[in-house]
């Protein structure tokens, strides 16, 4: 028997108990930093059959070794989900109201678990594979940040997680070389002044046409300072200040997000922004404060691991399994793990035919041929990383 039919037989065999083990974890999804119940049922269905698994002190997240010896490589899985209300009509649908696992983060655990029974059903794998069950990925800051000061990734030679991506047919895996995500932070503006009467603009400052100044002009402003080719997307969100219309206020915030791709753009950023709003603020009078709140780095794959897992991929799941995937201005906190160490995001293909959907959407969810081909494209891939 090859490898690969060797990997397929044992997937088919744990396959109905890790679809249902998804479709558990998303009827009972928890928001980041809350997740017990879905630790509970890792920790569960991998002590059941024998995987080393141990919880984290606080019972939010999990940690668990299949085979052994230095020779060690990593999987990390996400387990929070978003404060969505879920429309879907499905047997599975969300008893939690006004939670939902909106952006496959119930898949990424499931197959995680899938992936370590395979694995644990082998009798060599070639060394180590630690798998991160970690807590949090949608926070600001994330779950990875905490693991990371943990060194939960302490002695792994690399480490590779994925991600459902619904514009990819289940059987197929997105690989990019380089930047797939981006760093996004999140900023709020605390603008004040004396206030007056809207019919005398010119005796105090008008903090309402300051706001308008920054929130129009502050993009451009940064974005003149650095390489035109660089991505970058500052945007706001949300103004909050005034009680009355005709009440000039002497608060306002603004609040948004600073997204994109390059490291030290990414460093720089938080005083560039101060420059520039004090640049843009001070000639009115205005005083402001700005919190700077630091998300994740840009994601940027290994290209060792990317060439390895795309061997293996392919000798798994069939020729001409990988397809290219794009760059994108989302974040991805799994960064955090790839400052210290080699590794890849993958975008695993979950799209349903004939319905568009997205990430973060009520209507979100998967096809579930997708966890099949995840559990098949992850011991694959983890077992070529092994042994390359």
């Amino acid at each position: 028997m090859t490898r690969a039919s060797q990997i397929a037989d044992l997937t088919r065999h744990v396959l109905p108990e890790i679809i249902e083990l998804r479709r558990a974890i998303h009827r009972h999804p928890e928001l980041g930093w809350e997740e017990v119940e879905t630790t509970k049922r890792v920790v569960a269905a991998l002590g059941a059959a024998g995987v080393e698994v141990w919880a984290r002190d606080s019972g939010i997240g999990a940690v668990a070794d299949v085979g052994s010896g230095a020779n060690a490589v990593g999987f990390r899985a996400d387990l929070d989900a978003l404060p969505i209300s879920e429309m879907n009509e499905v047997a599975y649908r969300s008893q939690v109201e006004g939670v939902m696992h909106a952006c496959g983060h119930d898949v990424h655990t499931a197959i995680g678990v899938g992936i370590a029974l395979v694995l644990n059903q082998m009798d060599d794998i070639g060394g180590r594979v630690r798998f991160v069950f970690q807590p949090a990925e949608e926070k600001i800051p994330g779950g990875a940040t905490e693991l990371r000061a943990e060194r939960v990734h302490e002695g792994l030679r690399c480490i590779i997680g994925f991600h459902v991506d619904p514009t990819i047919e289940p059987g197929k895996v997105g690989l990019r070389i380089g930047g797939i995500t981006g760093a996004s932070d999140r900023l709020r503006i605390h603008l004040s002044g004396p206030g007056g009467h809207t019919s005398r603009p010119h005796q105090t400052v008008d903090l309402v046409a300051v706001a308008g100044r920054v929130i129009s002009e502050l993009p451009n402003v940064i974005k003149s300072t650095i390489d035109p080719r660089e991505p970058l997307a500052l945007v706001f969100g949300s103004v909050r200040g005034g009680s009355a219309d005709n009440v000039i206020p002497t608060e306002l915030v603004l609040g948004g997000t600073a997204r994109m791709f390059d490291h030290d753009l990414w460093r720089d950023m938080p005083k560039m922004i101060e420059k520039a709003v004090g640049d843009l603020v001070h000639p009115s009078g205005a005083r402001f404060e700005l919190d700077y709140f630091r998300g994740s780095p840009p994601t940027v794959n290994d290209e060792q691991v990317i060439h390895t897992v795309r061997t293996a991929i392919n000798e798994v799941l069939g020729p001409d399994a990988d397809v290219e995937t794009h760059q994108s201005l989302g974040s991805e906190d799994f960064a955090w793990f790839l400052e210290d160490i080699p590794g890849a995001l993958l975008r695993l293909g979950s799209g349903i035919t004939g319905r568009t959907v997205d990430l973060h959407s009520a209507t979100f969810d998967i096809d579930e041929a997708a966890i099949e081909a995840g559990i098949v494209a992850g011991v694959g891939a983890l077992l070529g990383l092994l042994n390359n």
